[in-house]
């Protein structure tokens, strides 16, 4: 059973993801179309194409990371290469060259796009993999899990919170903060400080496992067929196609959720940077609500039946304050009710996306040990990239549909909350609702056909002892 320090330690490494993902989900789309002018569908391009990178060095990298023979294991050489590329990279992003205007930073954006993500691969897949390594308990996992990812949400919202109370301010010339253009620089400096040193911690913290993780396959000749074929044949598994479905809808739909967030907060029912500050701090209470009662709902209903549960849950509760909105039954801008009643629904739509993203990768690492009967071979890293490649499409395919909505909704740019058209504000709520339930439903019409359970997991344990003894 690991131990509380192995979990904080572990848990930790995954602030740098939340700062990653906060900062593509919240803040780029609103900083590089509103504050530096390129058009939106510019942006959601650009991280389209980098995620289609992705497609191709994720499970090359999950590959390799489960083959990978040194003195330090499989996983800890990749995730100690991408600490010091990755913070340059990600303060650079927030940082563009003077010299560039509107459009013309559309190849910056690019590639540090696909930079950040190759960087982000090389450290956030090795990482994952270790989870099955570190422990096979089935219940154990979903609490390592929760730790993981309670940590990703704390480092998001930490960064997001001081971002705006304290560098995305308004100044003598600059009403709304979030047009403060040098706020952002400031930001980036420090998340990718905060990201030096979760990666840092994570990889020191869990070196002194090595010895007593798995240890790789013995070597082989490679030849690119071998590697795709062995690939091909970990990942056609019935399981692993339902989990990746899931996974590939919930990211799209938390994608079009963060990407809209501060057009929903600012614009639709125009809340201040404070008020948006508070929102996002609430997320605090959210991510400790999901740690407390994931592992014990997963316990008492099983992986699979908790997760279906708590999604639909979360796909009523996501659109419901701008449904309410739409049929004139929510608080009215203004009112002082509007922000206790918003933030309540806030936390709990979000601790519910939260128990259903914790119980998802827990049900991921239980394919370890499917797949290994199957075919022989350790393939936590591949699985991992697979489903890691999901969730990165939050910041493409769903930062995408975000524009999409947004062009769909006639929505101006370069304007102030308050001036915004009535009817723009009806349309973006109008195109979000239908778009937001129907997304969401699909990951959870995915999540039927996924077929390990506690007794499986307890059958395939058994089944790889018999074979070493």
């Amino acid at each position: 059973m690991p131990s509380l320090a192995t979990k904080l330690g572990f848990g930790f490494g995954s602030v740098a993801y939340g700062v990653k993902n906060n900062g593509f989900d919240y803040f780029l789309l609103i900083f590089y179309s509103q504050v530096l002018g390129v058009d939106a569908p510019l942006v959601g391009l650009a991280l389209l194409i980098a995620l289609s990178v992705d497609a191709i060095s994720d499970p090359l990298v999950g590959y390799f990371s489960d083959n990978t023979h040194s003195r330090w294991g499989r996983r800890h050489p990749w995730m100690y290469a991408a600490i010091i590329p990755i913070t340059f990279a990600y303060y650079f992003l927030w940082s563009p060259p003077n010299g560039l205007t509107g459009n013309e930073l559309f190849p910056y954006l690019l590639v540090l796009s696909i930079t950040i993500r190759l960087l982000i691969t090389f450290y956030e897949i090795p990482c994952s993999g270790l989870i099955p390594e570190i422990t096979d308990d089935y219940d154990q996992r979903t609490s390592l899990v929760s730790f993981r990812v309670f940590f990703g949400w704390l480092g998001g919202i930490t960064i997001a919170v001081t971002a705006l109370s304290t560098f995305l301010v308004p100044t003598d010339t600059i009403a709304n903060g979030l047009m403060n253009a040098g706020g952002y620089g400031t930001y980036g400096l420090w998340a990718s400080g905060l990201i030096f040193l979760s990666m840092s911690v994570c990889a020191l913290s869990t070196h002194r496992l090595i010895p007593h993780l798995k240890a790789p396959p013995p070597k082989a000749p490679m030849s690119v067929g071998r590697i795709f074929g062995e690939i091909k044949e970990t990942l056609s598994n019935r399981s692993f196609f339902a989990v990746f479905g899931t996974a590939l809808f919930l990211a799209i739909a938390t994608g079009l959720v963060g990407g809209l967030n501060f057009y929903f907060n600012g614009f639709f029912f125009e809340f201040t940077t404070d008020q948006m500050a508070l929102i996002s701090m609430s997320g605090l209470l959210s991510a400790l609500l999901a740690l407390i009662f994931t592992p014990r709902i997963s316990r008492r209903l099983g992986k699979k039946r908790a997760a279906i549960i708590v999604g639909i849950a979360a796909c009523l509760a996501l659109p419901l304050p701008m449904l309410l909105r739409l049929f004139g039954l929510f608080p009215e801008n203004g009112d002082p009710m509007l922000l206790p009643v918003k933030l309540a629904l806030s936390v709990i739509s979000t601790s519910l996306v939260i128990s259903f993203q914790m119980t998802l990768v827990s049900m991921v690492a239980d394919l370890a040990e499917d797949s290994e009967v199957r075919t022989k071979r350790r393939s936590e890293g591949v699985f991992f990239a697979a489903t890691t490649f999901t969730t990165k499409a939050v910041q493409g395919l769903g930062l995408l549909a975000a524009t999409t909505v947004l062009t769909l909704a006639e929505f101006p740019t370069g304007v102030s909350p308050g001036d915004v058209p009535e009817d723009a504000l009806f349309r973006l709520g109008a195109y979000y609702v239908p778009a937001i339930f129907i997304i969401f439903l699909g990951s959870l019409v995915c999540l039927r056909f996924y077929k390990i359970d506690r007794n499986s997991h307890a059958k395939n344990l058994s089944t790889l002892a018999d074979a070493k003894s």
